[in-house]
């Protein structure tokens, strides 16, 4: 066992234990993340300042490092950045071995949304100081983000139209078994007659809170609404008919370095009326006049290209799909009168009555 990598034991002394410093290396990207919080006016940004009563609070700048390092390190979650500040040597190293709990980092979050896209916002522009973004091409797309309403919460016409149309049918179908069971007699008719009226009652009472909510949608200006969530929209996430309810993420990266430099979030369903105002944000970000924006043929239309290039943004954006019946197989023309075999693949190809006649009577 001699000839393997052998540890330090766990219970032996050092006359100079090993500090922090020794373990976060020079080429870290925590140092970065270190020296460009240090040198921002938390102040400014909007951040607030210490409270003048009770016990101290954390600096803004070390919850800052926190939620930072965890963007970084995709780590969404504050109870796993807890754990990661107890744990981690590099959080140890940007904080200074303070652990803040969940809840502080989820308030911190919460409370100072604004005060972190100025953030985002900064950094952006010391990018652009150093000159990151002297090309200016930029490409724009979205995603579709899980809101934390369910598919049962959210309603539009249609649906509402069909849960109405599945409850009067039941209706009708309780209201049938209810004359069945009044002609008969006895305890177990009776009970049976109860428990269809209770059935009744309650798809009545159901019955009208839809039609109380068909009456929100209408008053709804996207015809849509979501009980848990307000915001929230059912939205298709693939050509298959998939949706999720949720908020569409609009994002704008860097063509040359990958940088993220503008971002939005928003609740239109669709990304066709989106492509204009991202391109006009990121352009704004990156301090040029001049912007190439490229794009899927999800944001094709005429009035945002037409957008794009009044306000000195060129655009790559593929066209919408159409889709064109293929035409008929003409026998005739596709198959030669000397080529009895291939005649015959066609026609079995083609489900046609010419795979039922043997190939020696083709010819």
């Amino acid at each position: 066992m001699s000839r393997f990598v052998e540890g330090e034991q766990r219970s032996q002394l050092t006359l100079l234990p090993a500090s922090l410093e020794e373990y976060v290396d020079a080429e870290n990207p925590v140092r970065v993340v270190d020296v460009f919080i240090e040198e921002l006016d938390l102040t400014t940004l909007g951040f607030s300042g210490p409270a003048p009563t009770g016990r101290p609070g954390y600096h803004p700048a070390t919850l800052l490092k926190i939620y930072l390092y965890g963007y970084l390190n995709r780590i969404q979650s504050s109870r796993r950045l807890e754990r990661e500040a107890n744990r981690n040597v590099e959080l140890m190293w940007l904080t200074g071995r303070l652990a803040p709990d969940f809840k502080t980092i989820a308030d911190f979050r919460k409370d100072n949304g604004p005060a972190i896209q100025a953030v985002c916002a900064r950094f952006i522009a010391i990018c652009g100081q150093i000159g990151l973004f002297s090309h200016a091409v930029a490409a724009i797309d979205g995603a579709k983000f899980k809101a934390v309403n369910s598919r049962d919460r959210n309603f539009t016409r249609g649906k509402l139209k069909r849960r109405m149309e599945q409850i009067s049918e039941s209706i009708e179908r309780y209201l049938q078994a209810l004359d069945a069971a009044d002609v008969q007699e006895g305890d177990r008719a009776e009970a049976k007659s109860a428990r269809l009226t209770d059935k009744i009652a309650a798809m009545r009472a159901r019955l009208g809170e839809l039609q109380q909510l068909e009456a929100q949608v209408l008053e709804a200006p996207d015809l849509q609404i979501s009980l848990t969530d307000p915001d929230a929209r059912a939205m298709a996430t693939n050509m298959r008919g998939a949706s999720v309810v949720g908020y569409n993420v609009q994002a704008a990266v860097d063509a040359e370095h990958h940088l993220i430099v503008a971002h939005e979030v928003t609740n239109v369903v669709v990304d066709r009326t989106l492509l204009a105002p991202m391109a006009e944000k990121t352009k704004a970000a990156m301090g040029v006049e001049q912007l190439e924006a490229l794009a899927d043929r999800g944001y094709f239309s005429g009035e945002q290209i037409r957008a794009c290039e009044e306000s000195a943004s060129r655009h790559w954006c593929r066209s919408p799909l159409h889709r064109t019946r293929k035409p008929p197989v003409d026998l005739a023309k596709t198959i030669s009168p000397i080529s009895p075999i291939r005649m015959h693949i066609v026609a079995r190809r083609t489900s046609c009555s010419l795979i039922d006649m043997p190939p020696s009577k083709m010819a």
